[in-house]
């Protein structure tokens, strides 16, 4: 089943249940699938690859805001956004816990032969591309940074 047709049944299920906070979600990542399709002007299917950035970068706005947020006190105005964070995490593949990255991040610099942080681009490259959608940027540059400096 392809992203679209899960997301198209989520949304049928989400109208059923009145959950205006998933379909919201749903609903705007639907509209950034058609937006990607649309800008390549091609009537191919996305690939999963592409599928899954485009929902990871949703799920980091969403958690970016819902941050600055509640940096601000603004509770109410941070809760819809982890909720549809949620929503959309729901079709991410399985995150990986963070012993699981760092023993990905140790057999890549051992692969590329990494001396320092002057390797780190190359690292931080092989590993995001592994990782894709199972990891956050910014955990991988932390786990990549302390394994590099030792």
């Amino acid at each position: 089943m392809s992203l679209q047709s899960e997301i198209m049944a989520a949304m049928k299920t989400a109208m059923k249940e009145k959950n205006q906070t998933a379909l919201a979600a749903l609903r705007a990542v639907k509209a950034e699938i058609l937006l990607v399709k649309t800008a390549s002007s091609s009537d191919e299917e996305l690939t999963e690859e592409q599928e899954i950035k485009i929902l990871s970068k949703m799920v980091k706005q969403r958690k970016d805001s819902a941050a600055i947020f509640l940096e601000q006190k603004r509770e109410d105005l941070a809760q819809p956004e982890l909720e549809q964070a949620e929503v959309i995490s729901q079709f991410l593949p399985e995150a990986l816990s963070e012993e699981e990255i760092e023993k990905v991040v140790e057999m890549t610099i051992d692969k590329v032969g990494a001396e320092g942080m002057k390797d780190m681009g190359k690292v931080m490259g092989i590993v995001s591309k592994e990782l894709a959608g199972q990891a956050d940027g910014k955990t991988i540059s932390t786990i990549v940074k302390a394994k590099l400096m030792t």
